[in-house]
């Protein structure tokens, strides 16, 4: 086989057909890639929006308010879940929280008035439907929905993809894989090692594909971007480095199981609430292991070599941090636990400054922000936080060197072409040399400079691909983000949303470091675009994050986190 393809490449080579198909194919790749995504995005950004109903609140003179997430802030501030405007109740008054097993709690989070279940003046109490409950005075009932109420909003809510088919997007996805592994190929001296990643990859996503459907999801879209991304990622592997393929391959299928095991953790919300406890553990051990084995490389003490492989710890530890920070709204509400993740916070932060990896702390102080302010939801509190981190970066400047390099060296690497600034220049005159729709896959230059798979990803696929290549691989992580931002609002459980709104900044603020790096725009920071740069701990991670957003989504049939009703219940609605 190994010689066939060796054969091949030869004689294709010797009739000049990789230039022909490589001049066409510059052309295709992008419509290609622009079909791809605008199917996703289609089905994820213009969804209709339904809130689910779970119960009522009957107030004074016969009011009903909904209950619409399994967390619901009750109080008389505008940015409450449910808005009770009398004067006896505080601002934030207490959280009504639904269990996965249909049972109710309330709780109260420091409210003045206090509360009262059926007459008890009580901090946490157990709800059944029916029972009286008051707040600060004010007496209001617990009102299940009813039978026809659940058969109307299941036939109103939207399917998963009923816009589009989620097996025609893939078919194209396919073309675009066999086309770019056809094209690799033909300038490979061993075409065997591409052709063949490229179709354990298709052979991956089909499977997966497969499985979803099983469990019956027809949802498939977030899945689809994540593929499409890291098609790329194994295009710039193999003109870059074909060796590497292997390692990354068993990444990516590593990366899935990670995600599969989340969405298991996430079907149960107790359990993973009790899961926060060994992630907390988790990331400050692997922090702790990197502290004091940790190999520096470029600036930064991040990394791990055992047996020959190697892994950054800090990676992995993203997701042990969302664990955290989105446990239940009644526990984090308190002054204690809130004082509690920001310790926690700190103290992982703090670790990253010690090893020199300043890219990565920036990370997590964003996604702190997102979890904080969605907790809170007090600009003021924000603010306080912002500026005493200010005075942690500056002291952070002054005694780490390497960082204020970095720092100097912003903004002015054209005046330092030849030393500080040697990557970002050369980086700029590749992404200007590759115009519009590049200079063709493996053609490219900057793979001879050093991180050009990594930090400088997007440089590289400008160069090879094309400017509007690299853009829609831009918009293809936005495009994640903006799904997150649109399902926030009807979330079923604080969990889910905060977890998949901080999964989706760390993969936005990963997506704006990595480029605006490279084009000078921020300093270099070091850190690698989602999906796409070269990098097993990476992979894995960003397949982990993807679990958390893929938990969000609320379309019907879509979340592998959500469980489903039994079959005959869903052919009765």
């Amino acid at each position: 086989m190994s010689q066939f393809f060796e054969s091949l490449s030869a004689l294709a080579q010797s009739a000049g057909l990789a230039d022909l198909t490589g001049a066409a194919l510059r052309y295709l790749f992008p419509l290609l890639a622009l079909l791809i995504l605008g199917r996703c995005a289609r089905s994820l950004l213009l969804f209709q929006k339904e809130p689910e109903v779970w119960a009522w609140l009957s107030g004074p003179g016969g009011a009903r308010l909904a209950v619409t997430h399994w967390e619901t802030l009750l109080g008389r501030a505008k940015t409450c879940d449910v808005v009770l405007d009398y004067p006896t109740i505080s601002r934030t008054h207490a959280v009504l929280t639904r269990y996965d097993d249909g049972s109710w709690t309330i709780s109260d989070v420091g409210s003045k008035g206090g509360i009262q279940v059926n007459g008890e003046s009580t901090s946490m109490a157990a709800v059944d439907f029916g029972d009286r409950i008051a707040l600060g005075g004010v007496e209001f009932q617990l009102v299940p929905i009813t039978k026809e109420q659940e058969v109307i909003q299941a036939s109103v809510r939207t399917r998963a993809g009923d816009e589009i088919r989620p097996g025609v997007t893939l078919f194209f996805l396919t073309v675009f894989q066999i086309l770019t592994a056809f094209q690799l190929m033909l300038r490979a001296e061993e075409p065997l090692p591409i052709g063949s990643a490229f179709l354990i990859l298709t052979g991956i996503q089909w499977a997966f594909f497969l499985f979803m459907r099983i469990l019956r999801r027809t949802g498939f879209e977030v899945e689809s971007i994540a593929f499409f991304l890291t098609t790329l990622d194994l295009a710039v592997i193999a003109s870059d480095d074909p060796s590497e393929l292997r390692k990354q391959l068993v990444c990516i299928a590593a990366g899935l199981m990670v995600f599969l095991i989340i969405c298991w953790a996430l079907r149960d919300l107790e359990r993973a609430k009790k899961l926060r406890y060994v992630a907390a553990a988790g990331g400050l051990a692997l922090l702790a292991i990197n502290l004091l084995f940790g190999v520096e490389q470029y600036g930064a003490r991040n990394w791990i070599y055992i047996g020959g492989i190697s892994f950054q710890p800090s990676e992995l530890v993203k997701l042990c941090f969302i664990f955290v920070g989105a446990s239940t709204l009644q526990r984090i509400m308190t002054k204690r636990n809130m004082f509690l993740f920001i310790a926690y916070s700190a103290l992982i932060c703090g670790c990253l400054v010690l090893m020199s990896d300043f890219g990565t702390a920036l990370i997590f102080f964003v996604a702190f922000l997102v979890i904080a302010y969605m907790r809170s939801g007090s600009f003021a509190t924000i603010a306080l936080i912002v500026t005493a981190t200010g005075f942690g970066g500056v002291l952070a400047l002054r005694f780490k060197p390497y960082i204020l390099n970095r720092f100097s060296a912003w903004g002015h690497v054209w005046e330092n072409a030849l030393t500080t600034g040697y990557q970002q220049t050369r980086a700029m005159m590749c992404i200007a040399s590759g115009g519009l729709f590049g200079l063709g896959i493996g053609e490219g230059w900057l793979k001879y400079v050093a991180a050009s798979d990594t930090d400088l990803v997007f440089a590289f696929v400008s160069e090879e691909w094309g400017l509007i290549m690299a853009i829609l691989m831009v918009l293809a992580v936005v495009c994640l983000a903006a799904f997150v931002a649109r399902s926030a609002s009807v979330g079923r459980s604080s969990f889910y949303t905060i977890s998949a709104c901080a999964a989706a900044a760390i993969l936005l603020i990963q997506t704006m470091l990595n480029v605006f790096g490279t084009v000078d725009l921020l300093p270099l920071t070091g850190v690698t675009f989602p999906f796409v740069s070269n990098g097993g701990s990476s992979m894995i991670a960003c397949w982990g994050l993807l679990a958390f957003i893929k938990g969000a989504d609320t379309r019907q049939n879509a979340s592998v986190a959500v469980k489903l009703p039994p079959r005959k219940e869903m052919e009765e609605r």
